[in-house]
């Protein structure tokens, strides 16, 4: 299994240093996603101090940019980076196009069969000559003028990653995308019961099987050196899992466990603004089953017996900070296993 790693971009942007130093450490890729800055202008900073990681997307917001924007924006990345990309596409929720983009939203999982087709429609132009005529429900490209066409690149097209929960948006994933990005309100029943089913079955759609096919996780890491590090990292991850299970679109997760009411409850508590409070409501059945709870040198171990088996790389999730002496621990764990 790789192991990746995630910058986080709080004050800056430029992630130079961040990605060369998981380079010297031995990561397989580093991820960037798309929060307080664009994602894609870092992996650009990144591509300049690195010679050999991945550097990928997770995610950049599909239905905030035209198929035509990112397809330009990624493939400029993936030029300056020697063909290092991997750009990971993720939807958003509605209220956020809607209201944070001003973008237009419906039927997201059958737009983003389109927009991912898309992509590929508009890199065949430039790469291969082929004539540029998509027409869809959504999008529509059909001019592509020698003055605006970029010409082929030896670094070809990126690989495509979509990231998704529900099973329609997974699906697409199989069908039209190289890989899959597993969000972090995954538990591993959920994991085995609706999103590995969902991609095979859109797998099948393309006549492909899931050989080849990455499926990347990203699983909450509860762990510390002591009692006051690990109480410090439960309180973390109680607050994000309980960000992630206000919202709407995730309530199925909840729901196979059993746990619609609580859903109900986080999502009124997020009306409310009574964000501080909401990680109060995860107990610590709620928190094991999305969180590999651990001494440091039994994180590796326990992810390697519930993920080892079908997810083909992950990136630690830890919303609270973690040591990097005990990060590498659990990454050269993983690695070995």
């Amino acid at each position: 299994m790789r192991v990746d790693a995630g910058l986080a971009f709080t004050n800056s942007v430029d992630a130079r240093d961040a990605a060369a130093e998981a380079e010297r450490a031995g990561y397989a890729a580093v991820w960037t996603s798309e929060v307080k800055h664009d994602p894609l202008t870092g992996l650009a900073l990144a591509a300049t101090s690195t010679d050999s990681i991945e550097l990928g997307t997770a995610i950049v917001v599909a239905f905030a940019r035209t198929p035509m924007e990112l397809a330009v924006q990624a493939n400029d990345v993936q030029m300056l980076s020697g063909g290092r990309l991997l750009l990971g596409l993720g939807s958003q929720i509605r209220a956020h196009i809607t209201r944070r983009f001003s973008m237009p939203w419906s039927h997201p999982a059958p737009r983003m069969r389109e927009y991912i087709l898309a992509l590929h429609a508009i890199w065949d132009a430039w790469h291969n000559g082929t004539p540029l005529k998509f027409e869809g429900d959504y999008y529509t490209h059909t001019l592509m003028t020698p003055f605006f066409d970029p010409g082929p690149s030896t670094a070809g097209k990126p690989k495509v990653y979509l990231a998704g929960v529900g099973d329609l948006m997974t699906e697409v994933a199989g069908e039209v995308a190289d890989g899959f990005l597993c969000h972090g309100f995954t538990t591993e029943r959920y994991l085995r019961e609706v999103t590995m089913p969902a991609l095979r079955k859109g797998r099948a759609k393309a006549g492909k099987e899931l050989d080849g096919f990455e499926v990347s996780g990203l699983p909450f890491i509860v762990t510390g050196r002591d009692e006051k590090e690990v109480e410090q990292a439960k309180a973390g991850v109680r607050g994000q899992i309980a960000f992630y299970g206000s919202t709407p679109a995730y309530r199925g997760v909840l729901e196979l466990h059993g746990w619609g009411d609580l859903a109900g409850e986080l999502h009124a508590m997020s009306r409310e603004g009574r964000w501080k409070e909401m990680g109060d409501s995860i107990d610590d059945e709620v928190l094991e089953a999305f969180a590999v709870v651990a001494e440091p040198d039994q994180v590796g171990p326990e992810i390697l017996r519930r993920y080892g088996d079908v997810m083909t790389r992950m990136t630690f999730y830890t919303p609270y900070g973690i040591d990097g002496g005990v990060t590498a621990q659990v990454a050269e764990a993983v690695r070995a296993g």
